[in-house]
C-alpha cells in the first residue's frame, strides 16, 4: 500500500517518523529547493487522476488544490460549520484522501488551501456578503487554528502534499476603512495599529502555525499577504512570521477593472496597456513597468527581511480569456516575476464551473457554449487549443 496508509494506521509521532524513514520519501521543504511553477484547482467537484495527469501533460509540477467547493457532511467542506467549528468531518476527509491519492498518481504535488475557515465563510458561499467574523471575534481564531491542528494531524506525511495555505486571500482589512491601492503609508500606519487585535494578520498566522507545528513540524506553511493577497499588503508588515519554514505568497490581477469578468460587460472593454486607475492616491498608467512595480514591492519587502526568492510565491494571476489584451497581460506578469525566481501558479487550470480564466479554450469559443457541453457531460468535446495556454507552457518549467 501506499506510504498514506502506513501514516494513517500509526500514532502521529510514530507515523511522522516512518513517512521521513520511507525510501524515496523527500521533505516537503525539500520541493521548493527548485523553481516550481504550476496552476490553481478552484473546481466545483473533486479533481479525479486524468484531471491531475492533464495538468501534469503541462509541465506544471504543483497545484493549489482548493476544496471548499465539494459538497461535504455540513455546509463547509471539511470544516463541518463555519460559524461553530468542533470537528473534521470522517466523510469529507476520505474525500480529501482521495484527491490527493490521485494527485499523488499523476506526479503532481499539492498545496493545501481552504476559501474558508471559522469565522470566514468564502463570499459566494455567504449569500455574497463578506464573513468578518474571523477578524473581528478572537474565539474564531482559536477555532480556525483548532482546525487547522487537526486536518495537519490527518494529513502528515501524505506525499503528495508540499505545503498548508492557511486561507486563500484574507482580507482583514475589508470591513475598514482602508483602501485597499490607497497610500502605501497609510497602510503602513493600518498595519501597526492592528498590533494586538483581531485584524493583526501576522500574529493570527503565527497563531495557526504553532497550532500545525503541533502534530507537524516540517511541512511548509504558505500564508497570502492580506488585501486578497495584495503585495502592498505583505511590505507593510512589520518583518517575517516567527517560523522558518514558511512560503510568502502574493496575488497578481492588478488592474482589477480591466483583468476581472466585469470587464467583458463593457461595450468597449478597458485596454491594457494604457488603462489607468486610482494608485497609491494618484492615477496611474498600468503597463509592463507598473506591473513590475507592484509585484516588486513585495519582493523588495523580501530581500528587506533576508527571505530568499525560493520562499516567495505568485500564488494567483491572470485575466479573461475573451479579453483581447489578455496574452500582452500575462507576458508582462510574468516577464515581472521570473527575474526574482519566485514559483508561481497561475488561475486556473480547467476550472469545471467557469470557464473565464481557462487559457486552454480558445478566446472566441463562448461561455454559453462551454455551460452547455458541461452540463450533457460532453466538457471533453471542449476547444483546448488556445493560443494563450501556449504563452503558459514556454514558461512552465519541466
Amino acid at each position: 500500500m501506499r506510504q498514506l496508509n502506513l501514516c494513517r494506521t500509526a500514532t502521529l509521532v510514530t507515523a511522522a517518523l516512518a513517512c521521513v524513514a520511507h525510501p524515496g520519501f523527500a521533505k516537503p521543504a525539500d520541493f521548493w529547493t527548485t523553481l516550481q511553477t504550476g496552476a490553481n484547482s478552484f473546481n466545483a467537484t473533486p479533481p479525479d487522476q486524468a484531471y491531475f495527469e492533464a495538468l501534469a501533460e503541462t509541465g506544471a509540477t504543483w497545484t493549489r488544490l482548493v476544496f471548499s467547493k465539494w459538497a461535504g457532511a455540513g455546509p463547509d467542506f471539511l470544516i463541518g460549520d463555519a460559524g461553530a467549528y468542533t470537528a473534521l468531518p470522517a466523510q469529507d476527509l476520505t474525500i480529501l484522501r482521495g484527491v490527493l491519492d490521485a494527485a499523488d498518481a499523476a506526479g503532481i504535488k499539492v498545496v493545501v488551501t481552504p476559501l474558508t475557515l471559522p469565522g470566514a465563510r468564502w463570499t459566494q458561499h455567504n449569500d455574497g456578503t463578506f464573513d468578518d467574523r474571523l477578524w473581528s471575534d478572537p474565539a474564531f481564531a482559536s477555532q480556525a487554528a483548532a482546525f487547522w491542528r487537526d486536518l495537519a494531524a490527518e494529513l502528515t506525511g501524505h506525499p503528495a502534499i508540499v505545503a498548508y495555505n492557511i486561507l486563500n486571500e484574507p482580507a482583514p482589512e475589508r470591513m475598514t476603512d482602508l483602501i485597499e491601492n490607497g497610500p502605501l503609508d497609510d497602510h503602513r500606519a493600518w498595519q501597526a495599529a492592528q498590533t494586538g487585535t483581531p485584524r493583526d494578520l501576522p500574529a493570527f498566522y503565527n497563531q495557526v502555525i504553532a497550532a500545525i507545528r503541533s502534530v507537524d513540524p516540517d511541512m511548509p506553511v504558505m500564508v497570502d499577504a492580506g488585501f486578497f493577497g495584495n503585495p502592498r499588503a505583505l511590505a507593510t508588515w512589520p518583518g517575517p512570521l516567527e517560523d522558518d519554514n514558511i512560503l510568502y505568497a502574493i496575488h497578481m490581477y492588478e488592474p482589477y477593472g480591466a483583468t476581472a469578468a466585469g470587464n467583458m460587460q463593457r461595450d468597449e472593454p478597458l485596454p491594457y496597456p494604457r488603462i489607468v486607475s486610482t494608485y497609491d492616491g494618484a492615477g496611474l498608467t498600468w503597463d509592463a513597468a507598473a506591473v513590475a512595480a507592484h509585484l516588486d514591492l513585495a519582493f523588495d519587502w523580501a530581500a528587506q527581511h533576508d527571505i530568499p526568492a525560493r520562499r516567495m510565491v505568485l500564488g494567483e494571476f491572470g485575466c479573461m480569456r475573451r479579453w483581447a489584451d489578455c496574452g500582452t497581460y500575462l507576458t508582462d506578469v510574468l516577464d515581472a516575476i521570473e527575474p526574482h525566481g519566485a514559483h508561481w501558479a497561475y488561475y486556473a487550470f480547467r476550472e469545471d464551473e467557469w470557464d473565464g480564466m481557462d487559457y486552454e479554450i480558445p478566446p472566441s469559443f463562448p461561455p454559453g457554449r462551454f455551460h452547455h457541453l458541461t452540463e450533457q457531460g460532453k466538457a471533453d468535446t471542449i476547444s483546448r487549443d488556445g493560443p494563450l495556454m501556449d504563452i503558459l507552457r514556454a514558461r512552465i518549467s519541466d
